[in-house]
């Protein structure tokens, strides 16, 4: 059942995912009034993004999450690229600059709750399921309409909208910002399974094959639980047990010992790597999916869209706290960048992972070989995987 919302607010934050909540916490902490939307009736019960990297832990550890989510998830220390029984790279985050040298492996709807309880004892709370129909500025405020589960319309008054709904973007669309890139031609398979997997469970794994780019990663909860991400040319829409099997048969660094003994969730998705042109226009601003999406390789996009999201809110409550609008330009000429080096990234580590002519296969694990034995080049992509650069 909805609630009635208030007819006025400060800043409306559309979207309940983890940059929608990070931005609710940092506007609950500095005393703002707000309103948190969302158009799904609870919140994930799915895992999807399962990666936090070192620089998110930074910024949720200032929002006292961090600790709670060490609890939730499985401490990863390292990251490798693999070709078939070849490790082409070993990359420690051990050596990292931070609190926190490594990768956590939580399932989206676990740092979804957690993120959820915080703001809870912050004092505030996600009002659902309500979606976001138009929007209308003028120079005093945003004038959002939207329409509770009955279809009931509404409206709400608020000097600063934050849309953080996802790829998909009313906020976005309504405002008028162009969200440029395309999308890649594989599909990709995305599964949450227990296999006895061959590789220790302190590492993350990129798989190169000709057939596709696979990810894999160890999940908590027990010993055998496995994340796996990879490219399909046209998966099905539930993947299950053979189709899983017969990706890590064919990518796996030792085929023969891996058996999948149940997918515990799976899922079909396309990628596209788009970042939006503008990240304000004028009262409303864009983060997380909303403002960027690219490949999954890496793990980097729900990570940066908290960090937008945590950044923004501050922005907001200095705002509201009296200081001048102007300081919210701020906010794109800093974490724009961020996202369009992430989808660079990340699409030059996808098409890279892809290479089917066996000659360029051979030519590039020759050079990941050679760069990779030297420490200063594992320090790089180390520090950029962690996105420290973000600071």
């Amino acid at each position: 059942m909805t609630t009635s919302l208030p007819a006025r607010t400060d800043v409306l934050v559309v979207g309940a995912g983890p940059a929608g909540l990070a931005a609710a916490i940092t506007l609950a902490e500095a005393g703002v009034d707000f309103v948190l939307l969302d158009r799904l009736a609870e919140g994930a019960n799915t895992s999807r993004a399962c990666v936090v990297h070192a620089r998110t832990l930074e910024v949720l550890a200032e929002l006292g999450v961090t600790e709670r989510l060490k609890e939730e998830g499985v401490v990863v220390p390292r990251f490798t690229v693999r070709d078939g029984a070849s490790v082409l790279a070993t990359v420690p985050f051990g050596g990292l600059p931070t609190a926190f040298p490594y990768t956590l492996m939580v399932p989206q709807e676990r740092t979804e709750a957690v993120l959820l309880a915080r703001l809870r004892e912050a004092g505030g709370d996600v009002r659902r399921p309500y979606r976001v129909t138009a929007l209308a500025g003028d120079d005093t405020g945003v004038t959002v309409t939207v329409s509770d589960a009955d279809g009931t319309p509404g409206t709400v008054r608020a000097r600063y909208v934050i849309g953080a709904d996802g790829m998909h973007s009313t906020v976005r669309e309504q405002a008028g910002i162009a969200f440029t890139g395309s999308s890649y031609a594989e599909s990709f398979v995305l599964a949450d399974v227990r296999m006895n997997w061959p590789l220790a469970r302190d590492e993350v794994s990129l798989h190169l094959s000709p057939e596709g780019v696979t990810v894999v990663a160890p999940l908590p909860g027990a010993p055998d639980r496995y994340r796996v991400v990879a490219t399909v040319a046209e998966a099905p829409e539930r993947p299950g047990i053979a189709d899983v099997q017969s990706i890590v048969d064919a990518r796996g660094p030792e085929g023969g010992r891996t058996r999948v003994t149940e997918v515990l969730w799976s899922s079909r998705f396309r990628v596209h790597h788009r970042v939006a042109e503008h990240y304000r226009a004028g009262r409303v601003l864009l983060a997380g999916d909303a403002a960027h999406v690219h490949s999954p390789a890496g793990g980097q996009g729900m990570n940066t869209g908290i960090q937008d999201a945590v950044a923004l809110g501050r922005l907001l409550a200095r705002v509201v706290a009296g200081e001048p609008a102007t300081i919210l330009d701020g906010y794109e000429t800093t974490r724009r960048p961020v996202a369009t080096e992430v989808v660079a990234f990340t699409d030059r580590m996808t098409r890279m992972a892809t290479l089917r002519p066996r000659p360029a296969r051979l030519l590039r694990n020759t050079v990941l070989k050679a760069a990779f034995s030297l420490p200063p080049v594992r320090a790089k992509l180390a520090y950029q995987l962690a996105e420290l650069a973000a600071r």
